[in-house]
């Protein structure tokens, strides 16, 4: 199988191929002016001699091998980067410390783009030929649709994917370890905060065109019914596109005062931009999923009252614990690196890995992983808890409402009620 050339770029800055004379190859990942990936991480190392302890694969005497295909080109590549960012962070973190139980943990990373054909090359690759240990930090859901059934019959644990879909949750897949809240009640949160704090009963839905979008969609139109309401108006835009202005004079046809967007931080900053260009100036409210500093990066001034449902703490206060060792890691790893939502939800899935790992002691496999984790009612990650169980494959339930400020910068809130709106 030929591999995408970023792919393949991405893959080598993961990994420090050690050769006989113990000097080292570096390839830096193509950087992202506003997020520095900083190049290969020391937390990225393989030993070519080393040899499976136990037949587990991913698992040497040395070290423990995750795989990631997420989006790194196209309008969700910030997303994957950022995912990648946070769990190198944890992971060089545990490595400084001695590693898990003395082995190294490294992870491969490969750009699907955010098109499912290319998730599903990438997940076999790298559970039949790079024989990865578990799966971490994939980016979507039309790519984890694709994709999840590989991994669930090869027995792959798949770790933190970054979307909040219901079909993940489904109990029935054993392999999987869901830690955010989903779409569901983040969207739920949207509804109820419109309603109690703002009166607003009439609200429009953007959703992109595929599963990632119409899973948010079914949770603003759930949450609208059970209030005996339905959504003012609707517009739709292709995936992988910024191609929004017929959604937005779909939804301008319902003049509603507040708009849910399903979508990513490219279309979806296109679409606000447009409608404020035209005097057109409902509440916007998003998803995690979108990517929440870039998107404000692209809406420069005009992302002033734009507000943003998040599933993890807030990424500049470090008086939360799990905060604080976040930003120490991500300092650590890459002092250009700047905090964010994403980047934080990466490196709570690395250190959720490693507890996994830790629990299991020095006899790793997949089934002991899983069980450490999916068995454990709670879990506390600094501060950050989460709580497993039968029939219960989500971590956290927790939602916070954050919006853009005159300064550009998030602030998290508790009210909707008095909150800046654009000039």
């Amino acid at each position: 199988m030929t591999r995408p050339p970023l792919a393949r770029v991405l893959r080598l800055s993961a990994v420090w191929l050690v050769a006989a004379s113990a000097s080292l190859l570096l390839v830096a990942c193509p950087g992202d002016d506003t997020e520095p990936d900083g190049g290969p991480p020391p937390t990225a190392t393989a030993s070519p001699t080393a040899t499976p302890d136990d037949g587990t694969s991913g698992v040497t005497s040395e070290s423990i091998l995750f795989g990631q295909s997420a989006a790194f080109e196209g309008p969700a590549a910030e997303l994957g980067r950022s995912m990648r960012l946070g769990i190198l962070a944890a992971f060089q973190e545990a490595n400084e410390a001695g590693g898990v139980n003395g082995r190294r943990l490294e992870l491969i990373s490969m750009n699907d783009s955010y098109e499912p054909e290319a998730a599903i090359a990438n997940t076999r690759q790298l559970i039949e030929e790079d024989q990865v240990f578990a799966l971490i930090g994939a980016v979507g859901t039309p790519t984890s649709r694709s994709t999840t059934p590989i991994a669930a019959e090869a027995g792959v644990p798949n770790i933190a994917p970054f979307t909040g879909a219901a079909f993940l949750r489904d109990p029935s897949w054993g392999n999987i370890i869901n830690l955010r809240a989903s779409y569901n009640q983040e969207t739920e949160e949207m509804v109820d905060r419109l309603i109690r704090d703002l009166d607003i009963t009439s609200v429009g839905i953007m959703y992109q065109d595929d599963s990632y979008g119409r899973a948010g969609y079914g949770g603003v139109v759930a949450a609208l019914d059970r209030r005996g309401l339905g959504p003012s108006s609707i517009g739709i835009y292709p995936r992988n596109t910024t191609a929004v202005k017929t959604a937005l004079l779909d939804l301008s046809e319902g003049n509603p005062e507040a708009v849910v967007q399903i979508g990513a931080y490219e279309p979806v900053a296109e679409l606000i931009l447009w409608a404020r260009e035209v005097d057109w100036e409902p509440v916007f409210l998003n998803v995690s999923f979108v990517g929440s500093n870039a998107l404000a990066r692209a809406l420069g001034f005009r992302g002033v009252g734009v507000f943003v449902t998040q599933v993890v703490p807030f990424p500049w206060d470090d008086t939360q614990p799990v905060v604080a060792a976040y930003q120490r890691a991500l300092k650590a790893h890459d002092p250009e690196a700047e905090p964010g939502f994403v980047s934080l939800e990466g490196y709570i899935a690395g250190r959720l890995a490693i507890i996994g790992l830790e629990r299991c002691g020095a006899e790793v496999d997949r089934s002991c992983f899983l069980d450490s984790i999916l068995g454990a009612e709670e879990l506390d990650i600094d501060g950050f808890p989460l709580s497993f169980g039968e029939g219960d494959n989500q971590g956290s339930d927790a939602v916070f409402m954050t919006v853009i400020g005159f300064d550009g910068r998030y602030y998290q809130v508790k009210t909707l009620r008095g909150v800046a709106t654009p000039e």
